[in-house]
C-alpha cells in the first residue's frame, strides 16, 4: 500500500516537472504582460508609420510651395524614386532659402552646420528629428545616395552666404555645377543609373539651371538693392548695378541678360549633344530642362527685358509638356 502511494506521489511529480512551461503559459499575469507587450508593440510601428507619413507630407508641401517645377517634375518619377526625389528637393529648398531668411551670416552659418552635422548623422543612421533630415535618411538608406554630393550642395550654399556678386561667368557656373548639377546626380541615383554620359549631361544641365535661376531671381533682388549677376558681363556692356536696382530696361542692360542668357542656351545644347548615348531612364532626371526652354523663349520673346511683366507669370502649360517630355523620354 505504501509503496502504490509513493508511486502515484511520484507521478504527479514527474508530470509537474515535465510541464513546467505549460503552467507558466497559462499564468494569467503572462498573459496579460504579453499582450501588454503586443499592444506597446502595435502602437509604436502605428506611431513610426505616422511620423512617416507626416515626415512625407511636409517635405511634399514644402517642395509644391517652393519648387513647383521640381515638384511637378518629381511626380512624374518612377513610384519608387518619387519620395526620394522630394526628399532630396525639399533639403535643396531648406539650403536654399537660408540666404534670405537670415539677418546675419552668423546665423546662416549655424543653419548650414546643422545641416552639415545632420548629414553625417544620416550616414551613421542617427538622423535629427527633423522632417527633412528623417526623409533624406530615408532616401539614402533606400538608394545608397553619394555622401559627397549632398555635402557638397551644403558647403557650395555656405559660400554663398557672403552676399556678393558673381566675378565673372565661371564663378556662376560653378555654383551652379556645385549646387544644381549635385542635386541631379543624387536623382539619377534615385533612379539606380550610374551612367558617364548620364552624368555630363547633368553637369551641363545643373550649370543652365543655375544660370536661369540667377535671371529669373533678378528682379527680386533688385527690389531689395541686390545683384548678383556676372560683374565682368556687366562691366563688359557697361550696365552698373544700380541700373539693375533701377530696374532698368536700356539696351546696355538687355544685352547683359543677352550674353548670360546664351550661356544657358549653350549648356543645355552641349547636354542633349549626350542624348544618343543616355539611358533612357535617365531622361527623367532631366525634365527641369522644359522649364528651362520654356523661360528663355518667353525671355527672347521679352527682348531680354528681365523685367517685363511676362516673365512674373508661371506658364501654365509648363505641366502638360513636362508630361508630354516624360512620356517621349526625351530631354
Amino acid at each position: 500500500m505504501a509503496a502504490g502511494i509513493s508511486a502515484i506521489h511520484g507521478l504527479l511529480s514527474s508530470k509537474t516537472s515535465l510541464y513546467p512551461a505549460l503552467h507558466k503559459k497559462i499564468s494569467p499575469s503572462c498573459v496579460c504582460i504579453k499582450r501588454a507587450a503586443d499592444i506597446q508593440s502595435v502602437r509604436a510601428a502605428a506611431s513610426a508609420t505616422a511620423d512617416s507619413q507626416i515626415n512625407e507630407k511636409y517635405c511634399l508641401e514644402l517642395v509644391r510651395s517652393r519648387d513647383y517645377d521640381g515638384f511637378v517634375s518629381s511626380l512624374l518619377l518612377p513610384e519608387e524614386a518619387r519620395r526620394s526625389s522630394l526628399a532630396l528637393r525639399a533639403f535643396n529648398v531648406e539650403l536654399a532659402q537660408v540666404k534670405d531668411s537670415v539677418s546675419q551670416k552668423t546665423i546662416g552659418l549655424m543653419r548650414m552646420q546643422f545641416w552639415k552635422t545632420a548629414i553625417e548623422e544620416i550616414y551613421r543612421d542617427e538622423p535629427p528629428n527633423q522632417p527633412v533630415s528623417a526623409e533624406l535618411w530615408r532616401a539614402v538608406r533606400k538608394h545608397y545616395l553619394t555622401k559627397r554630393w549632398l555635402l557638397r550642395i551644403v558647403t557650395e550654399r555656405e559660400k554663398d552666404l557672403d552676399d556678393r556678386a558673381y566675378r565673372n561667368l565661371q564663378e556662376l557656373e560653378k555654383y551652379a555645377e556645385n549646387t544644381q548639377s549635385s542635386l541631379i546626380y543624387l536623382l539619377l541615383e534615385c533612379l539606380g543609373l550610374k551612367n558617364v554620359h548620364a552624368d555630363h549631361a547633368a553637369s551641363h544641365i545643373g550649370k543652365a539651371q543655375g544660370i536661369v535661376t540667377c535671371l529669373r531671381a533678378t528682379p527680386y533682388h533688385s527690389s531689395r538693392r541686390k545683384v548678383y549677376l556676372p560683374m565682368d558681363i556687366c562691366m563688359l556692356h557697361g550696365a552698373s548695378q544700380e541700373d539693375f536696382i533701377r530696374g532698368s530696361r536700356e539696351q546696355n542692360v538687355r544685352d547683359v541678360v543677352y550674353d548670360i542668357a546664351s550661356q544657358a542656351h549653350v549648356h543645355l545644347q552641349h547636354a542633349r549633344s549626350f542624348s544618343n548615348n543616355v539611358p533612357a531612364a535617365a531622361n527623367l532626371a532631366f525634365l527641369q530642362t522644359v522649364v528651362l526652354e520654356d523661360y528663355l523663349q518667353r525671355m527672347r520673346r521679352a527682348d531680354f527685358d528681365v523685367f517685363h511683366p511676362s516673365l512674373k507669370n508661371r506658364n501654365p502649360l509648363v505641366p502638360i509638356q513636362l508630361y508630354i517630355r516624360s512620356w517621349k523620354k526625351s530631354y
